[in-house]
């Protein structure tokens, strides 16, 4: 029989997935909890929560195992969890998805990055990080994220049986999406085989920080500025995007660009950056200088919208938005 391989202090064994919507982590949750309780004989429980439900916003995913003479009457969400499988690497910008992790927690990351430098951006101080790529995966095998970060989550967690989950897989698509159960059983195939993980010890003399509660806001009555004005919250020019994109990213082509705004008519965000500048006549026209990443959440509909295929869709990689970002020229924003 299945033994789980760590309880806190009243008996249970927790999951947390830090996500955003559209990449399937509610459904791993469920698909989680489904193999630990029917496949591997434990107590369990899994459910959401979520903010505005849009896709690309965040959402996490709470599962909850424990031994069945353990009754589980807590579904608050999860605080201290012993494994975080993070599906979106840049939500580390806005929201702590390491929040409350134990000194020897596992933390399961999508990412094309190395486990050090994961560690430096995250700010972790001890524990084990594991990556894989489940996006590139995910690509090449046309098919979810969601399900190569499954394949991962059971590489990290043993007590679950990896061959019930295959069926767990099938008998979910079957039905409705035949088509889709090879790609996603070998997608989850790879989950498994090519995660990489590296634990690092606290070194001498620190602690863990103290834990907190995640949804403690920053700004409260003794935190927040004078009137009570919230400034970040809502607002359209600090907002940040990059977070929402999941994989792809559009890449402007100056040769290519005939300046003629069908990509700005369907942006939804305003990304692309115009100058007026005088035409070979001298006349003023409106030319694309270029798209302010920070704004662009990868939806590519500029991308469909584009004549000239001055705008192309690509895999996004580390760094090419912060070095190719032209920032809108806002007088009173930091760019």
């Amino acid at each position: 029989m299945a033994v789980l391989p760590k309880q806190n202090e009243l008996g249970f064994f927790e999951i947390r997935l830090e996500s955003i919507g559209g990449l399937g982590a509610n459904l791993a949750g469920k698909m989680l909890a489904e193999a630990g309780v029917v496949g591997s004989g434990f107590n369990g429980v899994s459910f959401s929560s979520y903010g505005s439900e849009k896709k690309g916003s965040p959402v996490k995913a709470h599962i909850r195992f424990c031994d069945l003479d353990t009754n589980i009457r807590d579904t608050t969400p999860v605080e201290r969890p012993h494994v975080v499988g993070i599906f979106h690497e840049n939500l580390s910008k806005t929201v702590n998805v390491i929040s409350g992790i134990y000194e020897d927690s596992v933390v399961l990351v999508n990412s094309s990055k190395t486990p050090d430098q994961l560690k430096e951006k995250m700010k972790l101080l001890g524990g084990t990080i594991a990556v894989v790529d489940a996006t590139g995966i995910a690509l090449e095998e046309n098919n979810r994220v969601n399900m190569a970060m499954l394949g991962g989550l059971f590489r990290l967690c043993d007590f679950l049986d990896f061959e019930h989950m295959k069926g767990i897989i099938r008998k979910s698509l079957e039905k409705k999406y035949p088509q889709a159960v090879e790609p996603a059983l070998r997608t989850f195939q790879r989950g498994y085989d090519e995660v990489k993980s590296q634990s690092f010890k606290l070194a001498e003399g620190t602690a863990m920080p103290a834990f907190k509660r995640w949804d403690i806001p920053a700004l409260g009555y003794e935190t927040q500025p004078l009137g009570g004005m919230i400034t970040n919250p809502g607002n359209s020019v600090l907002k940040d995007l990059s977070i929402s994109r999941n994989g792809m990213m559009p890449h402007f082509d100056d040769d290519k660009c005939i300046h003629c705004a069908a990509c700005d008519t369907a942006c939804p965000d305003f990304c692309f950056v115009w100058e007026e500048q005088p035409d070979k006549k001298g006349r003023p026209q409106m030319f694309l200088q270029g798209i302010d990443y920070q704004y662009c959440k990868g939806c590519l509909k500029c991308v469909v919208a584009c004549p000239t295929e001055a705008l192309s869709s690509e895999r996004e990689t580390d760094g090419y938005g912060d070095e190719h970002r032209v920032p809108h020229r806002f007088a009173w924003a930091a760019n």
